[in-house]
């Protein structure tokens, strides 16, 4: 009998662990947009002013949210194709091997029209010390 018992608590206990488990599995969501910076330096004879290199991907069929850089940035695209739409101007699609140069505050959102491909981005920035690299636009 007491066997029995022991038997049963594992089982139950097993379950609900294995319950818990599997009902985190739908919430847990892939990251739309993973960035990393992979550089950031002073800038000599630019008091003030950093550059930063960044490395960013955006999943397969993401939509981009509005968005500026305060400070000046370039692109360069190393993977996947994109459309970017800059506020007041016509849509441009960029493929690996293409560049971007962005001013300052000029809106902008860019979207992953592959359904099964990352896009992958070498973002170059110069910006004001202690500034974000990227501001979100509602």
């Amino acid at each position: 009998m007491k066997r029995k018992v022991i038997i049963f608590i594992s089982i139950l206990a097993t379950g609900i662990a294995i319950g818990l488990i599997v009902s985190q599995v739908p919430n847990a969501q892939q990251q739309a947009v993973k960035s990393a910076v992979l550089l950031k330096a002073d800038l000599v004879g630019m008091e003030g002013k950093g550059g930063f290199i960044v490395s960013s991907e955006v999943a397969p069929g993401e939509v981009g949210k509005k968005h500026y850089h305060p400070g000046h940035q370039f692109g360069y695209i190393l993977e996947g194709s994109m459309i970017m739409e800059v506020e007041g101007k016509p849509p441009v699609t960029y493929k690996p091997g293409d560049t971007f140069y962005l001013p300052p505050n000029q809106v902008h959102w860019a979207n992953n029209v592959s359904t099964t491909a990352p896009i992958i981005v070498l973002g170059f920035a110069i910006a004001d010390k202690g500034q974000p690299l990227a501001v979100p636009v509602k």
